[in-house]
């Protein structure tokens, strides 16, 4: 079922060529010129274009965009008490990670009278994207709302699709009821119907209902990622994330029900999802494959599943021994990787990209989904080598607060001086000259 990847002849296995490892086609590029129209319309007509996209795209019919108090105090109030209590426990664990990265403001004394304090401030106001196409996503509001109120934002708003079957008798035009349900646990009451590019357009230009906001976060589509690349600048974003994706790096001590059971797992999310097995064991491949002939039919959502794993995103990577692997991967650098090796927690501390690693057989991806503590909103494409996934830094800025006395300020005057001049930027040393001269201060040498 997988497609087949060789690596153990490579003349070189420590230098990985990254376009021989499966990765799902993500045109944003392309994207951009499909988008672009329509955030420009909702920069224009506001809500009234958010309506009329609502009915283009989503097939329904919406008089408004923000979402009535009630239908949230309805959601929660109706949420089935056993996926209410498993949100609530997903909350806690969540919080628990997420307020121990909280940051605190220091001061360095560079010098007698000169300081610098580096103060964290929360962004003011954010967007918060919750996807709404093949499945409700109640867990990705407890993902970006946590860690944005552990951080101190103090104005939040939620964006997720209007749905034309939410799911309930309440008639169409609003988010699914268990993503509404999630916000008002969550204490969240600014919510929008809204989906796609137009909703991080609304965010990034404001509309008549909705103020616009600082920074979007949050996963969605290639038309998502294309209209957070198209408004960045005018707000922050945290990823273009794409497709998801998982990895396992396994030995022959590997159990091939669990490998295919968990390559399922994120295959189910779409057709472009990525599901690669990296291993030094043929035999381990040819039992996966085995196991996904078995697990795939018997899946809800087979047909979805069968064509994610036939796609070229997805493969068996052979290579020659576990540090090869440990190459391919760090080449590959997966939004989830799992380490299914003897020793699985020695190799899990040798990996150096990957949004999230997850060691040994009891520690499945779908825990890191929902209710292991740790983020699920992971950077996609390969970005894990240079980004990290969402947390309470994401919604934190670092200023340097510099306080240097007027003795502090003699005492490197000449320093300031010479680099100005070396850089052909005389007025720089020229805006401290005119302090010492005024102050008539001793050069300090």
């Amino acid at each position: 079922m997988l497609n087949r990847i060789d690596l153990r002849d490579s003349p070189t296995p420590g230098v990985i060529d990254r376009d021989l490892l499966p990765r799902a086609e993500l045109d944003v590029e392309a994207a951009l010129e499909k988008v672009r129209p329509i955030c420009d319309d909702v920069r224009h007509r506001g809500t009234a274009a958010l309506i009329d996209y609502a009915r283009r795209f989503e097939q329904v019919t919406i008089e408004r965009t923000r979402v009535p108090a009630e239908a949230l105090t309805r959601a929660l109030a109706e949420l089935d008490p056993a996926v209410r209590a498993a949100l609530e426990e997903s909350v806690r664990r969540a919080r628990l990670v997420h307020r121990d990265q909280r940051r605190t403001d220091s001061t360095v004394r560079v010098v007698p009278g000169g300081t610098v304090t580096e103060r964290w401030v929360p962004v003011e106001r954010v967007g918060l994207y919750v996807p709404g196409g093949q499945a409700a996503y109640g867990s990705s509001v407890v993902m970006n709302v946590v860690p944005a109120q552990e951080a101190g934002v103090a104005s939040l708003a939620v964006a997720s699709p209007p749905q034309k079957t939410p799911g309930n008798d309440w008639g169409e035009g609003l988010p699914h009821p268990t993503i509404l349900a999630a916000c008002a646990l969550l204490g969240v009451t600014e919510v929008y119907a809204a989906g796609g590019a137009q909703a991080i357009a609304m965010f990034a230009h404001g509309t008549e209902e909705c103020p616009p906001v600082k920074l979007v976060t949050g996963p969605g589509n290639v038309y998502v990622a294309a209209a957070k690349r198209l408004l960045k600048g005018i707000i922050g974003i945290d990823a273009e994330a794409g497709p998801t994706e998982i990895a396992v790096l396994a030995d022959d001590s590997a159990d091939p029900r669990l490998i295919a059971a968990d390559l399922i797992s994120q295959a189910e999310h779409d057709a472009l999802a990525a599901a690669v097995l990296v291993t030094p064991s043929a035999a381990l491949a040819d039992a996966v494959d085995a196991e996904l002939a078995v697990q795939v039919p018997a899946a809800k959502h087979h047909a979805r599943i069968a064509e994610a794993l036939a796609g070229r995103q997805s493969a068996v990577v052979l290579v020659t021994d576990l540090d090869h692997g440990l190459a391919v991967t760090d080449a590959y650098a997966a939004e989830h990787l799992e380490i299914h090796t003897e020793n699985a927690a020695e190799i899990a501390a040798r990996v150096r990209n990957a949004g999230a690693v997850f060691v040994g057989p009891h520690a499945p991806v779908s825990l890191g989904d929902y209710c292991a503590g740790s983020n699920h909103v992971l950077p996609t494409g390969g970005c894990a080598c240079h980004s990290s996934g969402l947390s309470v830094q994401s919604f934190l800025r670092g200023i340097h607060v510099v306080d240097y006395d007027r003795d502090a300020l003699a005492g490197v005057a000449h320093h300031v001086i010479a680099l100005a001049e070396a850089e052909d930027l005389p007025a720089h040393g020229t805006a401290v000259k005119v302090r010492l001269d005024n102050w008539k201060a001793p050069h300090s040498k």
